[in-house]
């Protein structure tokens, strides 16, 4: 499912007008992407929840040279999903 068909199923799903919807799910990215730079976590309960982790740096190998390359530290952003998702697609 791509950004136009999610739009697409939350105008049907909540009876909105597809730029109502649009509005809405920019909203909701941008409010996220707000707090997980701040480092909070968002949990929405029955869906899972968002969290930033930090990677240290390390080294890597090129799979084409095999020559050792050095990898930078950065922040990754978590995904896990809660039971009650995780139980509807099980």
């Amino acid at each position: 499912m791509n950004k136009a068909e999610l739009i697409d199923a939350m105008a049907a799903g909540a009876n909105l007008s597809k730029a109502d919807a649009k509005k809405a799910l920019d909203a909701f990215v941008d409010a996220s992407t707000a707090a997980l730079k701040k480092g909070d976590r968002i949990s929405l309960v029955g869906f899972g929840s968002f969290s930033v982790s930090s990677r240290k740096a390390r080294n890597g190998r090129n799979p084409k040279t095999g020559a050792v390359i050095k990898i930078a530290a950065k922040k990754s952003v978590r995904f896990k999903a809660g039971a009650e998702l995780s139980g509807k697609v099980n």
